[in-house]
């Protein structure tokens, strides 16, 4: 007597997997538009898993920031997302449970149709649902004891709880991408995976970091979030309550100067895990250095700036600065010691392409 074979679904009808990959190509600029210039360079299968990964991210991330909900609200909703990725049933029927979620238009325009970002996700190999399922379960546990937490709006209060919510948001994005390059990058063997593993997670944290930095503004006064410890401005002579004020915008800056070397340490640690990615792994060396170098150069601006301890302020590198980082970035990834180079040019002053005969 043989045994019942385990129940496989039907796969998705193709109108509905062409419908979800015009859907997730569409609205990748509206959400980030910096990832949205690096994923071009990811080809084939790697390309459509980092893609559908980040949305489901971005998803995970749009719930938890919506501080017009209530906590417990959030909190389920991350959890009922997170079964998303099992449920087909639970996947169809999400967009209607999160209608109500508030936020940038464009984020609730990717989670109203977070059932065809579902739709890509079962179309990639099932070993790589797996790792992507994985990942994005540990955000979203991460993020809905966050909010459970802080119901009232996150107010970190440690160094430790600080790193701990970096992990959760962005180490883990580390992990996975690292897991991706070796399911799907020949060139990213056990060998090369091991090495990776031990930066991946600063990798994440790195980028997570200098965005928390450059809008604690932004954060503050539309999320109501503050990242920045308790315990770090009490000791520099401030507060939560004291963070946008001009009358302690020292004292905070003294705060903030801790986190940004922090920070530069980080991505540190990040250009080395990019410098030990094979060089014939172009696609995925092009994928890392562009957010790596706008981090760094907006580090490099934050690190003499106020702008994002004054209310409305926030520090951002020029377009300018932006593309000729996006050309010399990707001239100089065939060689380790002129990324090096380049990483040294970018944070000492603003990177400009000197014009023919300037």
């Amino acid at each position: 007597m043989t045994s019942p074979k385990a129940f496989i679904p039907p796969a998705d009808p193709a109108p509905r997997i062409r419908e979800a990959e015009r859907f997730g190509q569409a609205i990748l600029p509206d959400v980030s538009r910096t990832f949205a210039i690096s994923i071009r360079f990811l080809p084939g299968t790697l390309g459509r898993a980092v893609l559908t990964a980040y949305l489901l991210c971005r998803i995970a991330d749009t719930i938890e920031d919506d501080n017009s909900t209530a906590p417990a609200t959030r909190a389920e909703l991350l959890e009922e997302f997170l079964r998303t990725l099992t449920d087909r049933d639970a996947a169809d029927a999400f967009p209607a449970r999160a209608a109500g979620l508030k936020g940038d238009a464009a984020h609730l325009a990717l989670v109203a149709r977070a059932d065809l970002v579902l739709v890509l996700f079962r179309t990639l190999p099932q070993r790589t649902q797996d790792r992507v399922a994985h990942w994005v379960r540990e955000m979203g546990v991460g993020m809905a004891k966050f909010v459970r937490t802080y119901p009232q709006g996150i107010r970190i209060q440690t160094l430790a709880e600080y790193k701990e919510y970096c992990y959760y948001v962005a180490g883990t994005v580390g992990c996975l991408l690292t897991e991706l390059w070796h399911l799907h990058a020949p060139s990213v063997g056990k060998r090369e995976f091991d090495r990776l593993w031990v930066k991946c997670q600063a990798f994440g944290e790195a980028l997570q970091t200098v965005n928390i930095l450059k809008d604690i503004a932004w954060d503050a006064q539309h999320e109501n979030s503050i990242y920045i410890p308790a315990h770090d401005l009490k000791a520099a002579g401030s507060s939560h309550e004291t963070l946008l004020s001009p009358q302690h915008l020292e004292h905070n800056h003294k705060a903030v100067a801790h986190f940004i070397e922090l920070a530069r340490t980080d991505l540190d640690d990040a250009l080395e895990y990019i410098l030990m990615i094979p060089r014939r792994a172009f696609a995925i060396r092009a994928f890392c250095i562009l957010p790596l170098l706008f981090a760094y150069a907006t580090l490099r601006d934050l690190s003499g700036s106020r702008a994002m301890l004054t209310v409305g302020g926030t520090v951002k590198i020029s377009r300018r600065e932006v593309k000729a980082l996006m050309v010399a970035g990707i001239l100089a990834l065939v060689s380790n010691v002129a990324l090096r180079r380049l990483v040294r040019r970018v944070k000492a002053r603003p990177f400009t392409l000197v014009p023919v005969g300037g």
